[in-house]
């Protein structure tokens, strides 16, 4: 009896630590930190395809979209902290309200921000860039190509890297001028001609503006990255298959 007695007590906490433990995890994703991996090219040559990243939480404060599922339980943010201009940061789809998107903050509420043959206008004003070694990427047919590379440097003193995988007469690099609503952001991919983001209305299948409340936070650092058609979990070959230059580089 003594010794049935001491399996249970020892199974119950084994129990107990479990239960801590997936209760501490929830608590860190919901209120700090979230991982979130890099399913596509938009964001070349800053983030790539492989990249897995930390999420900070925190950075904006939080709305229904900072707990999994989104429940409608509040609206607006508490303990908010308005974005910065240049910031990659991961929101939800406005128009869907459940996809997680990342791209960059460029266009802050009240701003007017333009694509003239390749150029970003914001306010009127051409954002200075300058040009940089090539970057390797895949075209619109799959084949690997060196883009034309620049460093671009936005309002406010970021500067990264962008890319013009179709030079400057790309499909999105002659837009109407958009004027940002109060309370809206206008995001960009740093791969200029292969990134649906503010460039492409709700309406038209894009991106359109994101409200402040659809902001989940801000990328921070990589954490593990795999080249490109690799899956992570493939433990046997990391030696060639991880980018291990790439762990625990600050997003910026």
């Amino acid at each position: 009896m003594a010794k049935q007695k001491k399996e249970e007590g020892g199974f119950g906490e084994t129990v107990k630590v479990i239960v801590q433990a997936l209760l501490i995890a929830l608590v860190v994703r919901t209120v700090l930190f979230q991982p979130f991996n890099i399913p596509s090219g938009s964001l070349i040559p800053t983030l790539l395809i492989g990249d897995y990243l930390f999420v900070s939480k925190y950075s904006y404060g939080y709305s229904k979209h900072s707990l999994p599922f989104s429940p409608d339980i509040f609206s607006g943010r508490i303990l908010a902290s308005e974005p910065k201009r240049g910031d990659i940061a991961v929101f939800k789809l406005p128009r869907d309200g459940s996809t997680d998107y990342i791209k960059r903050v460029i266009g802050m509420p009240g701003d007017t921000v333009q694509m003239i043959e390749g150029r970003l206008y914001i306010n009127g004003q051409a954002v200075p860039r300058e040009r940089a070694p090539g970057v390797r990427t895949r075209d619109a047919f799959g084949r690997e190509v060196e883009a034309t590379t620049w460093r671009e440097t936005l309002p406010g003193g970021t500067s990264h890297l962008i890319i013009e995988r179709d030079g400057d007469r790309g499909f999105y690099d002659n837009t109407p001028l958009f004027k940002v609503p109060p309370g809206n952001y206008f995001m960009m991919g740093d791969n200029r001609d292969n990134s649906t983001d503010s460039r492409v209305t709700s309406e038209d299948g894009g991106v359109g503006f994101v409200p402040f409340e659809n902001f989940v936070g801000r990328a921070e650092v990589i954490f593990f990255s795999v080249e490109e058609g690799e899956a992570a979990w493939q433990v046997w070959k990391w030696p060639w298959s991880v980018r291990w230059s790439r762990l625990f580089s600050p997003v910026r």
